[in-house]
C-alpha cells in the first residue's frame, strides 16, 4: 500500500501519512465491533477495502502538496511554520466537502442492506456495519489527524509535480474525452442502450438476494414416523442407502442418526441425514445432465420405499440453515399454540396452500403426532385414607 502510495503521491511522508490512516481508522472499526457484538469473520472483514479507507487522505493530501508547492515557489524560500499551518488549513477546506460527500455516497452505498432480513439479513448485516464503522472512522481521521499530520511531517522544500506513473495516466486519458464529446450523441445513445439492456436482464434476476451455490454434492433427510426403534431406523437407512448407490453418478452414501455425545444437532432416531457424494462430472455417464435432473431422478427412486418422507437440500446449505435459523429447509412456517390438534389441522391447511405456489418443491409438515403415549388417570377415589 505504501508503495502504490508514493507512486502516486511522489512524496515518502505523504505517503506515510496516509497510509497511518488505515490501522488508525481500523483500530475504530475494531472498537465499534466490540462495542456493537458484531463477528469479525470472512464475510464482515473481507469487505473492507483500504483504497476506501485512504481515500478522503489522498484528497486532502494531494491539495495540501499542490499548494505547498505553490506557496514555496512564489514566496522563493521554505514556508515557515505559521505559513504551513494556515496553508494546511485553506487546503483542506477547499475539498473537504466533496471529500466527505465522496465518503458518504459510499457509505450511502450499504444503508440499504440494513433493511434486509432473515437468512441475508444474518449474514450481511455484519458486513455492512464493518465497512460503515471503518468509513466513519476513516472520514473522522481525515477531518482531524491528516492536517495535523501534514502541518507536523510534511517540511522542507516540497516540489509540485506529476509523478511518472501519473504522467503516463494523462496522456492515455486525455484523448478518451475529447473523443467522447465529439461523439457525445453515439456515446449518449450506446449507455442509454447498456441502461435498457440492464433493465432488461434485471426483470429475469427474480427476488432472491442470495442465489442457490451448487455445492457439488447433495443431501437429504430421511423423515420417519416418530417413535421408530433404533434398529428398525438402521435397517430403513440401509435400505435407503443401497437404492442411492444404484446410480453411477454416485461415489458413495452414509448417514447421520441420532445425537452425538457433543449435542449440537440433537435430532431422534426417526430423523437421519443422508449426505450424497457425487463422482467428478467427468465421470458420469452423461456429463451434461443437469444436477436437477439427477435429484429429480434419485427422488423418485428413494419415494418407492415405504416408510420415509424426504426433505432435498445441500450439505453446507443444510447445516447453514440449521444455525441461523433453526429449520433444515430455505422457508418454514413455524406453529405455535397449547393444545397440539390446533397446530397440526392449520399446518395441514398451510401446506396445503403452500404446495400450489409456483417453484416450491418438497413441501412437508413435520410429524407432530403419531408417537404411542401411555395415559394414566389415578382413581383418588380409590386411594386409601389414613387418619
Amino acid at each position: 500500500m505504501i508503495v502504490v502510495l508514493f507512486l502516486l503521491l511522489g512524496n515518502i511522508r505523504a505517503a506515510l501519512v496516509t497510509a497511518a490512516v488505515i490501522p488508525l481508522a481500523m483500530l475504530f472499526t475494531l472498537t465499534g465491533m466490540a462495542r456493537g457484538g458484531v463477528s469479525g469473520n470472512l464475510m464482515s472483514l473481507g469487505a473492507l477495502d483500504f483504497g476506501l479507507i485512504v481515500d478522503g487522505a489522498v484528497i486532502i493530501i494531494e491539495n495540501c502538496l499542490r499548494r505547498f508547492g505553490e506557496l514555496q515557489q512564489r514566496l522563493g524560500r521554505v514556508p515557515t511554520d505559521d505559513e504551513r499551518l494556515e496553508a494546511t488549513a485553506s487546503a483542506t477546506s477547499e475539498v473537504i466537502r466533496p471529500s466527505l460527500f465522496g465518503l458518504g455516497i459510499i457509505t450511502a452505498v450499504y444503508l440499504p442492506i440494513f433493511a434486509l432480513t432473515g437468512v441475508e439479513g444474518k449474514m450481511f448485516h455484519p458486513m455492512a456495519i464493518t465497512v460503515v464503522l471503518a468509513l466513519s472512522g476513516a472520514m473522522v481521521l481525515s477531518l482531524t489527524f491528516v492536517p495535523a499530520a501534514v502541518a507536523l511531517f510534511l517540511r522542507g522544500r516540497i516540489e509540485e509535480k506529476e509523478t511518472r506513473l501519473m504522467q503516463w495516466a494523462r496522456r492515455r486519458y486525455a484523448p478518451v474525452p475529447g473523443w467522447a464529446l465529439r461523439r457525445s450523441a453515439w456515446v449518449m445513445a450506446g449507455a442509454a442502450g447498456l441502461v435498457l439492456a440492464c433493465a432488461l436482464l434485471a426483470t429475469r434476476l427474480g427476488s432472491e438476494f442470495v442465489p442457490g451455490l451448487d455445492e457439488g454434492d447433495i443431501a437429504l433427510h430421511a423423515l420417519r414416523i416418530p417413535g421408530t426403534s433404533l434398529e428398525q431406523a438402521l435397517k430403513m437407512q440401509a435400505t435407503l442407502e443401497k437404492r442411492i448407490k444404484r446410480f453411477a453418478e454416485v461415489e458413495r452414501v452414509f448417514g447421520k442418526l441420532g445425537t452425538a455425545e457433543v449435542a449440537t444437532d440433537p435430532m431422534p432416531p426417526s430423523v437421519a441425514d443422508t449426505f450424497v457424494m457425487l463422482r467428478p462430472r467427468k465421470d458420469w455417464p452423461d456429463p451434461r445432465k443437469p444436477k436437477a435432473a439427477l435429484v429429480a431422478e434419485i427422488e423418485a427412486a428413494v419415494k418407492e420405499l415405504p416408510g420415509n418422507n424426504y426433505e432435498f437440500t445441500q450439505p453446507i446449505q443444510m447445516r447453514m440453515n440449521e444455525l441461523i435459523s433453526g429449520v433444515r429447509a430455505d422457508v418454514a412456517v413455524k406453529l405455535y399454540g397449547d393444545d397440539l390438534d390446533t397446530p397440526v389441522e392449520v399446518g395441514r391447511r398451510i401446506e396445503a396452500v403452500a404446495a400450489t405456489v409456483p417453484g416450491a418443491a418438497d413441501v412437508k409438515l413435520e410429524q407432530a403426532t403419531g408417537l404411542p403415549l401411555l395415559t394414566i388417570t389415578p382413581d383418588r377415589q380409590a386411594w386409601p385414607v389414613t387418619a
